[in-house]
């Protein structure tokens, strides 16, 4: 299977994860206005970054007692760091939050009638050529 066959699942978590944390926490994310929003994105940032910043090393032992050490993940292998961190609050949980404080970003400036209309491009970069 592609990633392209989970995007669905992916979007619908998200959305049942922030419909769940509005009856918990409510609009406590943008309490602090567009600058606090954005210090809370950089913090997500900053934490996957700090996890995946050191390459991770392994270790076997090996016949002679001693332990051989190989590489299990380079430093910014994010993938790699993902599949050894097994941790539920581990880099996928960083991850989640960070994708999910991006979509209520896009969200609250599409409620204030802010937000750009999309494009006709796959990712939304593509310049409009009546405009």
């Amino acid at each position: 299977m592609s990633y392209l066959d989970f995007l669905e699942v992916v979007a619908e978590r998200d959305v049942a994860g922030l419909r769940k944390a509005e009856e918990s926490y409510g609009d406590s994310w943008k309490k602090r206005g567009g600058v606090g929003a954005f210090m809370m994105l950089g913090r997500k940032w900053d934490r996957i970054e700090k996890q995946v910043e050191q390459p991770l090393a392994g270790s076997n032992i090996n016949n002679a007692g001693g332990a051989d050490t190989w590489l299990v993940a380079p430093a910014y292998d994010i993938f790699e760091h993902i599949r050894e961190d097994t941790r539920p609050e581990g880099i996928m949980d960083d991850i989640r939050d960070l994708r999910r404080y991006l979509i209520l970003v896009e969200a609250e400036m599409m409620a204030r009638g802010s937000a750009p209309r999309e494009q006709e491009h796959p990712f939304g970069h593509e310049e409009d050529p009546d405009e």
